[in-house]
């Protein structure tokens, strides 16, 4: 495909492709989007809007990271810089300086790998959604959220004040404030999202706050995993949350094949449904990311980031240490960590793990997020439990909309889905819990197989 630059110059660019010189004969003042084998590491293009962008240098000053801008050189980002940003108009004037081309009039605006009918009406929801204004947040919803977990943590130092730090009440202050963290970890994931507030600014701000001062967490470290797993869920090497495979599972069925037939084993992985319960769901975030966050903000040097998580474990050690001293309090600790963990694991992985995971083949967005998330069927329960992750389709296609909308857009979510023969994925809570453990044992029975016999 022809490129008209605004530059001098000329380059090959592709979707999903790489970025290379133009070949001899080619006319000065074209560009030319063709498949090549692999893009050079120190030239990155991508497409928004027909406009050719070389993110090379801006990359590492990206706001939202360097790998989630990265992960769509050499593709279309149109419909992920839609998903992502609150207010285009200003972006795209930062944008202005990368600008180096245009997509020739006579090119196609979609890459071979899409489905342009999916594509366009998925354009034209995106359009009827901001009509109704599904992506406008309701403050309140959020502020009686806040409150209730406050109130949860005030009554779990109350419990503890009150009735002593004998067994029944530390386990009972322990499960609240383990509520505390699991439902801390929701809200701090609406401010993250940029739901709450129509300024950006003021997203982050009070993210830092929820997720530094409530959590004891760093939110860059959040931001740094939690986009690129929203740009490409269920991506090997893009999306972090699948980077498990191959040390400690085998995921996914092709995946799984893949590394049988490289006689590959870091793990006995034809048992990894049985050992999930010992290294996933309790030991995550009390022996993995309790200790990792500290090592992520100092060799960043994110200092404010870790300013915000001191003040948690100030406030923690202040308020528990005259009631259960040194080993009560760390015993504390280590019990709310685990409860946390526990929760966390099993709601965040219930979507993903038994969905389809592979390398990246740059297929639309609506298809990227559909084959990677299933839902959970609605309840006042699963809503609350699951921090409304139970729409994590409707999440994932619409980033920023405020949780409390998810229900009103799912109908549209699904009519979409069945005019293309899509599956819309949705199964009560328990299914989804225990077809985690099925798609583990059935990858890793895939993984002994290839392993043994190819």
């Amino acid at each position: 495909m022809r490129a008209h630059p605004r530059t001098g110059g000329s380059r090959f660019v592709s979707a999903g492709f790489g970025a290379h010189p133009a070949k001899p004969g080619t006319p000065r003042g074209s560009a030319l989007l063709t498949p090549c084998d692999a893009q050079r590491p120190a030239e990155r293009w991508l497409v928004i809007d027909r406009k050719v962008y070389d993110i090379s240098r801006f990359h590492r000053r990206h706001p939202g990271g360097s790998r989630v801008i990265s992960h769509y050189a050499g593709q279309d980002a149109t419909d992920p810089f839609i998903a992502f940003h609150l207010d285009k108009t200003l972006v795209k004037k930062y944008m202005n300086p990368l600008l180096i081309g245009e997509l020739a009039p006579d090119q196609p605006s979609f890459e071979p790998s899409k489905n342009k009918k999916l594509v366009e009406d998925f354009r034209e929801l995106r359009a009827t959604v901001e009509k109704m204004g599904l992506l406008k947040p309701n403050r309140t919803f959020f502020l009686l959220h806040l409150c209730h977990i406050l109130v949860l943590d005030v009554a779990a130092w109350l419990t503890i004040w009150y009735f002593g730090s004998s067994t029944v009440p530390f386990i009972f202050s322990a499960l609240l404030l383990g509520t505390v963290q699991a439902q801390a970890g929701w809200l701090q994931h609406d401010f993250g999202h940029l739901s709450v507030f129509s300024e950006s600014k003021w997203n982050h701000w009070v993210h830092k706050f929820v997720i530094g001062h409530l959590k004891g967490a760093p939110a860059s470290w959040w931001n740094h995993l939690h986009f690129q797993h929203h740009a490409k869920p269920n991506c090997f090497r893009k999306d972090p949350d699948v980077n498990m495979h191959p040390l400690f599972f085998a995921l996914g069925k092709k995946l799984s094949v893949e590394l049988g037939e490289q006689k590959k084993k870091f793990m006995p992985y034809n048992h990894q449904h049985k050992y999930f319960f010992i290294i996933g769901p309790p030991a995550l975030v009390p022996l993995y990311f309790q200790w990792y966050i500290f090592y992520f903000v100092v060799q960043r040097k994110q200092w404010v980031d870790l300013a915000w998580m001191l003040t948690f474990y100030i406030r923690f050690f202040l308020t528990y240490l005259p009631l259960l001293g040194v080993k009560g309090i760390l015993g504390l600790h280590l019990l709310v960590r685990f409860i946390e963990s526990n929760w966390f694991v099993w709601i965040t992985q219930m979507n993903h793990i038994p969905m389809h995971i592979d390398y990246d083949k740059n297929v639309d967005w609506f298809s990227t997020q559909l084959q990677a998330t299933c839902n959970v069927r609605q309840s006042l329960f699963n809503d609350w439990f699951s921090g409304h992750l139970n729409f994590q389709i409707e999440h994932h296609l619409f980033p920023t909309m405020p949780r409390h909308n998810y229900w009103k857009v799912a109908p549209l979510v699904k009519s979409l889905c069945a005019k293309h023969g899509i599956e819309y994925h949705c199964k009560p809570l328990l299914t989804a819990f225990a077809d985690i453990v099925y798609s583990l044992k059935d990858s890793g029975e895939l993984w002994l197989d290839a392993y043994l016999h190819k």
